[in-house]
């Protein structure tokens, strides 16, 4: 054994080869976090100080290959300087061209996930051999940045310009199969073919029959354009980019940036330029806000994981009651998901809807290749529907999904309840009403609990587990645990109205319906607020929604919450609702729809819509931009705070997370909670100061005010 660490193993191998194998000790994947990059140091000193070797191998002792730097590490970065910031990544990018500037080849054997420094120590490698189970990627623009260890620089010289930039700005995993025929890896095997075929290439680059300086040269050297290619491409690319990244998310267009500007350099200065706009972009909001959300999905995944190991047996067979969209929806993601699943309704027109719904998804996966015939009818038999409980006592959970009617659901969950064993979970899918309240009349309440599933099922990550009062530990439990079998990101939040995401929401409706109230144009809101980064406008989000559904929302929360969410003015949206207007789902709303090409609602506005409001709409006048937005988010903000405060929600990443997941938040944001902490709680209280007389839904808990006499930030909250 040549060196041996917790980290990194280097042995001589038969025909003078050194293996140096990635192994991290303790943890189930390889990353690089500060031990495991000095310990890679060590071992290439040790390699370096050998005689004799003519080869190296890099291999993997894990199923996956390298995910990349480790995240944590990077928490330390946001405050740090630029010079701090490259001194941090400059380690890990010396040891990488130390591995480029051995002198004899190299070889990697890639046989699993090889993300952002995995990827980028397999292209410092003179040849790359990737297995048919793997992947490859450079993630790092997803999470704010861009590769700060090379591959900015040797990926485009390896695969061109045009495809580099593609991989690269969007962040996307690569097959082997698509790396093979971009130029990314030189060749693909299967698993257990794949260190044969490993070192059977290096074997051939050691005894000259594939040139390794040559493929060195055309890494270490300029890109192959001259001034006009070079003009013509990156004019095209960043027009592109441009347009698909948005202006909020600045490191796609950054990596287009880094390529032009070394494009003519040697490998050296283009590291260098790398490694000036890998400080940069990590000095950004953008950057702490994306990394920000990526440890919080984690935390939520671990925590989902945890309710997981606690559930007292698997659902290997589901129910859902009502077969409207949302339980069509339920029926399709559970089955897809590989849960079979009973779908039940009072008609058959329900259940015709119901699969309806299922067998128009699962055409859309066939059309796009993603999923064969076969397997869409494999899904399809997995969906049972009936006109009875037949069965309900075989089936592990049950979620109820019928109209959003407290007698309706209370007599629906009742009357399943006399079906069902004492053992089976029973679940509410409902939006607001609570679960406290619909578990009085059942003689299990301790087996029920919320399950919120958000419009679209299949297309909506997030789902709320609620807690009644009487929930047991086993329900929730078991009911996270199909939530995670369903590929859904559950969050587990107390019982109260509107539960924590819609609750959350309403103050933002409300904050909307005072600006129109006030004279502001609800066109003019929605632009401002798109372009703070929500994916649609209030006044778009309730057509989206349904007016009459929002409306039955919201008098929920106003019952719930009387002293901040009952307005003492009729609105524009109930004068929408009373005047029939419904939203997308009647064709009229706020806007008006109208069904494009493709059949789906195109959004038009009807200038007569203006007169429709009455007097819930005062004197047209324009709003400055920030008033817009502190009025619509300032409500928002201060009820989130109260949730986390009552303890509704258990932290904040899982309350900023709920909000991202369930109503698009601009994730480039990082959450509610982490946009305080971004502008600052001096910045709200000034802002609640001001727009105070608007209501109390705009003024400060005792505990904000707290915070910001102490200084705390949430993101530190105890």
């Amino acid at each position: 054994m040549m060196y041996q660490s917790e980290q990194f193993t280097l042995r001589r191998l038969d025909g003078d080869i050194a293996e140096l194998c990635f192994d991290l000790q303790g943890e189930s994947v390889n990353k690089f976090d500060q031990a495991s990059v000095a310990s890679l140091t060590a071992a290439l000193d040790a390699l370096e100080a050998e005689q004799g070797i003519r080869g190296l191998l890099l291999t993997s002792g894990k199923s996956v290959f390298i995910v990349g730097a480790d995240i944590t590490e990077f928490l330390q970065l946001f405050g740090a300087s630029k010079e701090e910031i490259k001194a941090f990544s400059g380690v890990n990018n010396a040891n990488f061209n130390r591995i480029a500037a051995l002198p004899y080849p190299t070889a990697v054997a890639i046989n699993g996930f090889a993300m952002g420094g995995g990827m980028e120590i397999s292209l410092a490698c003179d040849f790359r051999i990737m297995s048919t189970a793997a992947k490859i990627g450079l993630p790092e623009t997803k999470l704010g940045i861009l590769p700060g260890w090379g591959g900015t620089t040797r990926l485009p010289r390896l695969i061109g310009v045009d495809e580099a930039v593609t991989w690269i700005a969007t962040g996307a995993d690569q097959r082997a199969d698509a790396a093979l025929k971009a130029g990314a890896v030189d060749a693909v095997a299967e698993p257990g073919a794949l260190r044969d075929v490993a070192l059977a290439t290096l074997q051939n680059a050691i005894d000259g029959k594939l040139d390794y300086l040559e493929r060195r040269a055309r890494k270490n050297g300029p890109l192959p354009l001259n001034d006009i290619e070079a003009m013509m491409s990156f004019f095209t690319i960043k027009a592109m980019v441009g347009q698909q990244a948005g202006k909020n998310y600045p490191a796609p267009i950054k990596v287009v940036d880094v390529i032009e500007a070394a494009r003519s350099m040697s490998l050296e200065d283009a590291l260098a330029v790398e490694a000036d706009a890998f400080a940069e972009l990590a000095s950004t909001p953008v950057a702490t806000a994306l990394v920000g959300v990526f440890l919080s999905d984690q935390l939520l995944g671990k925590k989902a994981k945890g309710w997981e190991k606690q559930a007292d047996k698997p659902v290997e067979h589901a129910a859902v009651l009502g077969a409207g969209i949302m339980g069509g929806g339920i029926a399709y993601q559970s089955a897809y998901k590989g849960t079979p699943i009973k779908m039940k309704d009072i008609n058959q027109a329900g259940l015709d809807l119901g699969l309806s719904e299922a067998n128009k998804l699962l055409s859309k996966r066939v059309a796009r290749g993603r999923m064969s015939p076969e397997e869409m009818g494999n899904v399809l038999n997995s969906i049972d529907p009936t006109l009875t409980y037949a069965g309900f006592d075989a089936v592990d959970i049950v979620v109820e999904a019928v109209v959003e009617n407290e007698k309706v659901k209370g007599i629906v969950l009742a009357e399943t309840e006399d079906h069902i064993t004492e053992d089976t979970i029973l679940a509410s899918n409902t939006s607001t009403i609570s679960i406290t309240r619909l578990a009085q009349n059942l003689k299990r309440p301790e087996n029920f609990c919320g399950m919120h599933f958000f419009n679209p099922v299949h297309a909506m990550p997030l789902v709320e587990v609620i807690r009644g009062e009487k929930t047991s530990d086993r329900a929730v439990a078991r009911t996270v645990a199909y939530a995670n079998k369903m590929g859904k990101k559950a969050v587990v939040v107390k019982d109260c109205p509107g539960f924590l995401v819609n609750r959350v929401l309403f103050p933002y409706f409300g904050g909307f319906n005072l600006l129109i109230r006030d004279g502001a144009d609800f066109t003019a809101i929605d632009k401002v607020m798109e372009r703070w980064g929500w994916p649609m406008g209030p006044a778009y989000l309730m057509d989206v929604v349904g007016i009459d559904t929002g409306v039955h929302a919201a008098k929920v929360m106003a019952e719930g919450f009387p002293d901040r969410m009952a307005p003492d003015f009729k609105s524009a949206t109930e004068m929408m609702f009373e005047l029939e207007r419904f939203g997308q789902k009647n064709g009229k709303g706020f806007y008006e729809y109208v069904p494009d090409k493709k059949g789906k609602p195109k959004k038009t506005l009807n200038a007569d819509v203006y007169a429709m409001f009455g007097d819930s709409a005062g004197p047209r006048q324009e709003f400055a931009r920030e008033e817009i937005e502190m009025r619509m988010m300032l409500p928002m903000a201060i009820e989130l705070a109260r949730c986390l405060e009552e303890g509704i929600v258990d932290s904040p990443a899982e309350a900023d997370l709920a909000m991202l997941y369930g109503v698009g938040f601009p994730p480039f944001r990082g959450g509610i909670f982490r946009w305080m902490d971004t502008i600052g709680l001096a910045a709200i209280a000034e802002a609640s100061e001001k727009y105070a007389p608007l209501g109390k839904a705009y003024e400060l808990t005792e505990r904000m005010q707290a915070m910001l006499a102490n200084g705390e930030t949430y993101y530190a909250y105890k």
